[in-house]
């Protein structure tokens, strides 16, 4: 499928915004901006399949998909009314719905997190990295979270190391790979290159977390009311292309999107299939469990990220994923 690239202008940062092509659309109404973190990213793959395979086409859908640095500068647009829904970690439109922003989650993207940390050759162990610099999404990212968990797991204390901060992974291991970090917390595929290039696994975030979502979809609220059939449209789509991405029989052709559409190597996406199926990365209805939603809430209550009531109520609307 051809995509025509356009940009424009989102507060003070740049963003590519990708018109997929090949998607008919009788008005704005049912065009859907949509944020992603980065570009090229594996945890996008249901998105990915449902514009190759025409599911949202066929609901009538058309998305716009926008590149933004970070999970948080997704928010942050979607806060403003520039993006209509939104993808990344979330810690981040938790945090901003903390503060007044009108989002809501609106389901589940990634149920457990594809990262593994990666270090260079020397460091043998957690141990070895002690006084060394490891590079994360950000101060405030989900990403750092994982770490801490991982590192304390093993002995040592967020003082141990010192951190620094991209918003892809493609970023970060670019970072590892040029030597100019001892650590990184990437993601698939990029761990398979990695391995590949000879650098150091100390292990994955599921070996570690699993009491809390990774990823989901954000909404601006004011958007999603008034566009309500829309909202479900894009929902049913999602679904579809979730059932098609976790049926086997449909893996070579899912492997060959993800190479298509992001520029991964055959064999790293087929690797790739295999680690988010042994995770179980992809749940088909994507509901918002309150419990483990309430567990990441007051996570970051006790890092005082989270001001105001823990009420899961607060930052998930069911009324807005209701049929009714």
């Amino acid at each position: 499928m051809t995509l025509a690239i356009k940009s424009f202008v989102l507060s003070a940062a740049v963003v590519a915004v990708v018109s997929l092509a090949g998607i008919s659309v009788a008005s704005a109404d049912d065009t859907i901006t949509i944020g992603t973190v980065g570009s090229g990213s594996a945890l996008d793959w249901p998105l990915l399949v449902g514009v190759e395979k025409g599911f949202f086409k066929n609901d009538g859908l058309t998305l716009d998909v926008v590149s933004a640095p970070s999970s948080a500068a997704v928010q942050q647009q979607l806060a403003a009314g520039s993006l209509n829904m939104g993808t990344g970690g979330l810690v981040d439109p938790i945090r901003a719905i903390d503060k007044g922003a009108p989002i809501s989650i609106l389901r589940i993207e990634a149920q457990s997190a594809p990262y593994e940390l990666y270090v260079k050759p020397s460091i043998k162990s957690y141990a070895d990295l002690k006084g060394k610099t490891i590079i994360v999404g950000g101060v405030k990212d989900v990403t750092r979270i994982y770490l801490e968990r991982m590192a304390e797991a093993n002995g040592l204390k967020p003082t141990d190391y010192d951190l620094i901060y991209a918003g892809a992974t493609s970023a970060r291991f670019a970072a590892l790979a040029s030597g100019a970090v001892d650590g990184a917390l990437i993601s698939a595929p990029f761990n398979f290159t990695a391995a590949s290039s000879g650098l150091k696994s100390l292990g994955t975030t599921y070996d570690y977390v699993k009491d809390f979502p990774f990823t989901g979809y954000s909404v601006n609220t004011g958007w999603a009311k008034a566009h309500h059939q829309a909202v479900q449209e894009f929902l049913t789509a999602y679904v579809q292309s979730v059932k098609w991405l976790n049926d086997p029989v449909n893996r070579d052709e899912a492997d060959k999107i993800l190479v298509d559409k992001t520029g991964a190597k055959p064999d790293d996406a087929s690797k790739t299939y295999d680690f988010f199926k042994k995770i179980a990365i992809y749940g088909v209805d994507g509901v918002v469990d309150q419990a483990s939603l309430g567990t990441l809430l007051h996570i970051l209550k006790d890092l005082g990220d989270v001001t105001g009531s823990t009420d899961a109520s607060r930052f998930y609307d069911a009324s807005l994923v209701s049929k009714d």
